[in-house]
């Protein structure tokens, strides 16, 4: 049998309930806080139904769900937390126990994909560790974003990412009616440029790697990604042999971070000239019946081009830069965008991205750039000096200049009032309209 506890209160009498010694060795209390004898005695009748219940498997009486549909939510959770009633679904699912459960239903994302929300996943465990999903505050949620940037100690742009796969958890949830807010909604995940790490590979850089590349394969894999533009190494190890035209001098790039997009599934390239020999030589050296034009890595398993780029690089003597191969796809983008003239219509179709990502997470202002507005601006202040030499030259000797018009200068008829080139006259004067003598 359950006992009841009365506890005198300032201004009331408060009651708990405490379980016998035959339900739980333990003996735990459950306060009810202010109220009447009367609901106490009710509440533990109750409660001794449930206990009865739970130890012999038997069924509820309508009085007792009744009542468990109208008790408070702090009371219900300190039930369920006793076992005496099943947990709802707000309180079944802890944070480890949805996350790991969303990643099991989800066989349709690639394998990338789901290597990152596994990172997260690991995180979130740690830090949650077996809480409630329905328990997680905003303030939770705020200190998770602290953790990782204190504890875990990642980047900026890096902590935007995993609180952008933590809400994408969480609104799974609600879709799930497990929670009605998701607690990560408000906090940043947009990831931002980080001009500090940007790096161009110049051309003259770029022959000195493409000369330190150990075999025609390797050379067209760096190839690919500073002249092509091609995201390394998702697109560079999916080229086919099939989407190079020689004679048309173009490729086909099959992209699977965009193909879920439509329209966006593939794009064709052209075949710079850069690129030309470097597919000449690979194809040259190809086995016979070489499906993929990177044939080390047809498998499909995990590519990690960059730890052996950084060996090509440190063997040769080369510094390595950040972001190896995103920056060889910016200084790419880069480029074009002056060799055409800013035709960002068709950079942004060859390279795959729309222009608002390509003007804020690849383009470049490079220090040939700066040179060249130094030199210009070293030119217009030449050309200003040469201005006013000739103004101080044609001024008079009562300091009024002689080139300055009387009063303000109206061009709206100056087009109608010219002569057209054949009503010119050309005489000992020159290009000039025929006048009278004075």
């Amino acid at each position: 049998m359950a006992s009841i506890i009365k506890q005198k209160m300032g201004s009331g009498t408060r009651y708990m309930i405490q379980l016998s010694e035959g339900e739980d060795a333990r003996r735990p209390k459950i306060a009810f806080g202010l109220c009447t004898r009367k609901d106490a005695e009710t509440a533990r009748g109750h409660i001794e139904r449930l206990a009865t219940a739970k130890r012999t498997g038997g069924t509820l009486s309508p009085e007792t769900q009744a009542w468990l549909v109208g008790i408070p939510a702090a009371l219900r959770e300190r039930l369920e937390a006793l076992g005496l009633v099943e947990r709802s679904a707000k309180n079944r699912w802890t944070v480890s126990a949805w996350v790991a459960s969303y990643i099991d239903q989800r066989p349709d994302v690639k394998e990338a994909t789901r290597r990152k929300w596994k990172d997260v996943q690991e995180k979130l465990n740690v830090f949650f560790k077996d809480d409630p999903i329905g328990d997680v505050t905003q303030q939770h949620a705020k200190n998770f974003r602290i953790y990782l940037q204190t504890t875990v100690e990642l980047s900026e742009n890096t902590i935007r990412r995993h609180i952008g796969i933590a809400r994408q958890f969480f609104n799974a949830a609600i879709k799930a009616e497990i929670i009605t807010k998701n607690p990560f909604r408000g906090q940043s995940v947009c990831v931002r440029a980080n001009e500090s790490r940007f790096f161009f590979v110049s051309p003259d850089l770029a022959k000195t790697v493409l000369a330190a590349c150990p075999d025609a394969e390797w050379r067209l894999i760096f190839g690919l990604a500073r002249w092509g533009g091609l995201r390394c190494p998702s697109e560079v190890v999916s080229l086919k042999w099939q989407d190079v035209d020689f004679e048309k001098q173009r490729f086909t790039v099959h992209s699977p971070k965009t193909e879920h997009h439509i329209g966006q599934e593939s794009r064709i390239v052209p075949m710079f000239p850069e690129l030309k020999p470097l597919f000449q030589d690979a194809f040259d050296q190809a086995n016979e019946g070489s499906v993929y034009c990177i044939e080390r890595y047809k498998d499909g398993k995990e590519v990690n081009l960059r730890t052996q780029l950084e060996r090509i690089l440190r063997k040769a003597g080369i510094p390595v830069w950040a972001k190896l191969f995103q920056n060889c796809r910016s200084s790419r983008e880069t480029e074009l965008f002056k060799l055409t003239g800013g035709n960002v219509k068709a950079v942004c179709s060859w390279l795959g991205n729309s222009p608002a990502v390509a003007l804020q997470h690849y383009a470049q202002v490079t220090e040939a750039d700066m040179k060249l507005a130094a030199k210009k601006a070293v030119l217009s202040d030449a050309e200003q000096t040469v201005q006013n030499t000739a103004k101080q030259e044609g001024t008079r000797e009562n300091g009024e200049n002689q080139y300055a018009p009387a009063s303000a200068c109206d061009f709206s008829d100056l087009h109608r009032n010219s002569l057209p080139y054949k009503d010119l006259q050309v005489g000992d004067a020159g290009l000039e309209p025929a006048t009278s003598r004075v």
